[in-house]
């Protein structure tokens, strides 16, 4: 008689992925940014000729200008990165995945693809997830807090320089725009303390984050580059956009340009739009115009700006992200 068997079933053996199928994987990864950016540009096509078409007949001493500033932005982008992790990251290969990234970013809202992209190559240099993820974190909270004091002094320099009547909210605006936020953290603290399964990630990463960030500031390699990096990120893009109108004749200084940036990027900034497209471009348009440009003038160096820094970058990026999947750097 066969006594029945006790205890736990025998463990069913992992699945081993095979080599051919791990190299069709990796060339879908490698294939998928191009597909994407084919489909947008199908969608985006008539704001690309036209574009296309107004930098052309622009001044190219300024354009070259822009293009510099461009370079730098990514430049920027790489110190950020570099100083929210304590690991040293490879210079070049921390560059290129920024340049990378600059393309994903501007396919997927709030920056998802950007992070993305960051998130893996940390992982494959070896940072640990939990600290990869804080490291974003702190990405994403120093870059708004160093706009936004950069715009505060930029107001305390020059109080007079332009007139702000026409762009500050009502108080109805802020009532609302403060009790969404209050609302919104109240929500995130309510689920932590109801969903038990989500407590003690949610506080793991809370320790992680908050001991990383205490040891990065007592870092000079770290934080210098981290409030550094996101300090000179607007200015860098304001630059841009600057010397796009200056080539278009654009009538309005470089310190009014930068500020209209600022001034539009914080009002809307928080908008999930793919990098940043469509409501910061509404946004910097009315901003120029309030400050005293031609609204047809400030739209046609908003779209140049867009042509610039996102579609004459975005097929090298996209070849220069597929590369990386190849060789496993991502």
């Amino acid at each position: 008689m066969t006594l029945p068997l006790t205890g736990p079933p025998p463990a069913l053996p992992a699945p081993v992925r095979s080599p051919a199928s791990a190299r069709a994987l990796r060339l879908t990864l490698s294939l998928l940014p191009l597909l994407l950016i084919v489909a947008w540009a199908a969608v985006d096509l008539r704001t690309v000729r036209e574009g296309t078409a107004r930098l052309a007949a622009a001044d190219p001493g300024w354009l070259l200008a822009a293009s510099l500033f461009t370079c730098l932005g990514w430049v920027a982008a790489a110190c950020v990165r570099q100083g929210a992790v304590p690991e040293r990251l490879p210079p070049g290969l921390l560059l290129a995945s920024q340049f990378a990234a600059g393309a994903a970013n501007h396919v997927l809202p709030a920056s998802l693809g950007a992070h993305a992209v960051t998130l893996r190559f940390l992982q494959k240099r070896g940072v640990p997830l939990a600290r990869a993820t804080a490291s974003l974190a702190l990405y994403s909270l120093v870059r708004p807090v160093a706009k936004t004091v950069v715009l505060v002094v930029f107001v305390l320099v020059a109080p007079d320089l332009l007139r702000f009547g026409d762009l500050v909210p009502d108080n109805w605006a802020l009532l609302l725009t403060a009790g969404g936020a209050l609302a919104g953290l109240a929500v995130a603290g309510v689920i932590v303390a109801v969903v038990r399964p989500l407590r003690r990630p949610v506080l793991g990463f809370l320790r992680t984050a908050l001991s990383d960030a205490r040891l990065l500031h007592t870092m000079p390699g770290r934080y210098l580059p981290l409030w550094g990096g996101a300090a000179a990120t607007p200015l860098l893009q304001g630059s841009v956009i600057a010397c796009v109108g200056f080539a278009l004749g654009l009538p309005l200084s470089w310190a009014q340009v930068v500020l209209a940036l600022l001034v539009a990027s914080t009002a809307v900034g928080a908008v999930p739009a793919p990098g940043g497209i469509g409501p910061v471009d509404a946004a910097l348009v009315f901003t120029m115009a309030a400050f005293g440009a031609p609204v047809g003038l400030a739209t046609a160096t908003v779209i140049g700006y867009r042509v610039l820094t996102v579609w004459v970058p975005l097929l090298p990026g996209a070849l220069v992200l597929s590369a990386l999947v190849q060789r496993k750097v991502l």
